[in-house]
């Protein structure tokens, strides 16, 4: 099986309650192998929420007790995207998961790059918690953005 953020699949999990609905993924996703899931929802989190950034690194910080991430208006959410991201890796550990398909710049799934907790749309390089967490983990994890039709095809074959 495949993770894929829920909200590349067309669910309306992003932070303002929208989905950031992929073609691709959702061409693919009638093939039954793909498991959804949105971190800050299984952390707890409501959708629609206010945007989160992580403020002073990224996601291996966050984990590591060295940052935090945070609401536009100062609210801390640390504990719901750590639980969230235990979440995922969870599911994990109970059905073979053989990679993840993450949705860049999440605070939670951002692959290759993340915003840099100013809230004015900078990007940094460095991976979301629950990207972190999965790559802590071996899991292999790919952006929407990097994924190509032919890789897509290649890693449904290796389910």
């Amino acid at each position: 099986m495949i993770i894929v953020s829920a909200c590349l699949l067309g669910l309306n999990t992003k932070y303002d309650g929208k989905a950031h609905t992929h073609a691709m993924l959702q061409k693919y996703s009638t093939k039954g192998k793909f498991i959804p899931v949105c971190p800050e929802q299984l952390g707890g989190l409501p959708t629609p929420r206010v945007p989160v950034e992580i403020i002073g690194g990224t996601g291996q910080g966050v984990l590591s007790g060295d940052c935090v991430a945070q609401g536009e208006q100062g609210e801390v959410v640390t504990s719901e995207f750590i639980l969230g991201a235990k979440e995922v890796l969870k599911i994990v550990e109970l059905v073979p998961v053989t990679a993840a398909i993450l949705k860049e710049r999440s605070p939670s799934c951002g692959v290759n790059c993340i915003y840099d907790g100013s809230f004015s749309h900078r990007i940094i390089s460095g991976q979301g918690v629950t990207a972190a967490l999965l790559k802590e983990h071996n899991i292999p994890i790919y952006s929407e953005e990097e994924l190509t039709e032919e890789r897509l095809v290649e890693l449904l074959e290796r389910v």
